[in-house]
């Protein structure tokens, strides 16, 4: 695995941790309870709010360029199946099985290397797509606690 796609799948899962873990460390029991702290601690949905929008276009762009990746090692893979093929057809073409043996070998270990890299990045998007699901959820929520306590001011 590259440094550069564990590093991507480290943070996805530190950044999945904190969602649950900010989920799970919720106190309140009903949306009035709720709607009376949004209104009288204003800092923290503001602060909660930045947050959100800070980590937002950073998720949508490793997302982005997680399925770009994704499709490109896909793409490279059936490359590497199609030369593979093409060594193999000119190994029996020329009947010199011990040159082309080993560069077979190295080609199907570099397949099951981008086979397994796609993996962790198909996963990593999976986790990504389910945080950015949460922040949009986080984000409605919140634009429905702050639309109701401005109709309750208001009225």
């Amino acid at each position: 695995m590259s440094s550069k796609s564990y590093t991507i799948y480290r943070h996805s899962r530190l950044l999945a941790k904190f969602a649950m873990d900010k989920d799970s460390d919720s106190t309140v029991t009903s949306l009035d309870e709720n709607t009376e702290n949004f209104c009288t601690n204003p800092t923290r949905d503001i602060l909660a709010e930045g947050i959100t929008n800070l980590f937002k276009p950073t998720i949508e762009k490793l997302d982005e360029r997680v399925a770009s990746t994704i499709q490109l090692q896909s793409e490279l893979r059936g490359q590497l199946d199609a030369l593979a093929a093409q060594l193999r057809d000119i190994e029996k073409a020329q009947n010199q099985i011990p040159e082309f043996a080993d560069k077979v070998k190295e080609l199907l270990n570099v397949k099951h290397k981008v086979t397994i890299i796609s993996n962790v990045l198909s996963n990593s998007q999976e986790r990504l797509t389910g945080l950015h699901r949460l922040i949009e959820k986080e984000q409605r929520r919140r634009q429905a606690l702050l639309d109701s306590a401005l109709t309750t001011n208001i009225s």
